[in-house]
């Protein structure tokens, strides 16, 4: 299997990737994971990229596609579950034209599609461990797990900065001018699955491989 997820910040992308890759044997590629790859590697694209970023500038697309392109041509990327990538027209083109050099035709994309406004309450309920790292939500801690320690290690959970609602609202502003346009896109290809995820994680994945078949 060879999917594209899209969706909003805090749609669930990477809980589904991590449960489809086990469902279907593919890679689960993410471009943070992919970045954090580079830079500490410290590859000719991970260099060229670090000075961008330390520039507060955007990483242009060519550099992004090429780590993308250079991931999946590593063995166990046959199969893959693309997570934050593409994220704008021209990068879906540029991986459309990779794909078939690579001879890897791509299979889905899955649109997890949420009320905005749940996503909000989602993500501002977020709290992450500051000794294990693991995140929570607070909408579904109940009872003694609602103390202030993590319930995995007893660490203090906190706030990310990027979890403060004003900070959310800007992303899902960004998301609705540069990659909600993918949606339509995709649906042109007759590949696009849309599928309602505000459920749980095991309901929603219920239904992507339901729609899968």
């Amino acid at each position: 299997m060879r999917m594209v997820l899209l969706g909003a910040p805090g749609s669930g992308k990477g809980t589904q990737a991590d449960l489809l890759k086990d469902k279907y044997a593919c890679a689960h590629i993410s471009t943070g994971d992919i970045f954090r790859r580079n830079l500490l590697a410290k590859t000719e694209l991970g260099v060229k990229a670090g000075e961008f970023m330390n520039r507060g500038e955007l990483v242009p697309d060519e550099i992004v596609i090429g780590m993308v392109k250079d991931r999946l041509r590593e063995s166990d990327a046959t199969g893959f579950l693309m997570d934050g990538f593409p994220r704008t027209i021209p990068q879906a083109e540029a991986f459309g034209v990779m794909l078939e050099e690579l001879k890897t035709p791509l299979d889905a994309v899955v649109l997890l599609d949420i009320d905005e406004e749940i996503l909000v309450g989602r993500l501002t309920n977020r709290r992450t461990c500051r000794a294990c790292g693991k995140i929570w939500n607070l909408l579904s801690m109940k009872g003694d797990n609602l103390s202030p320690g993590c319930p995995e290690c007893g660490g203090e959970l906190y706030q990310r900065d990027d979890d403060a609602e004003l900070v959310i609202r800007n992303r899902l502003k960004v998301y609705n001018d540069q990659t909600s346009p993918l949606v339509s896109w995709y649906a042109k290809t007759g590949k696009l699955y849309t599928i309602e995820a505000s459920a749980s994680p095991d309901e929603t994945l219920k239904k992507i491989q339901a729609a899968l078949g």
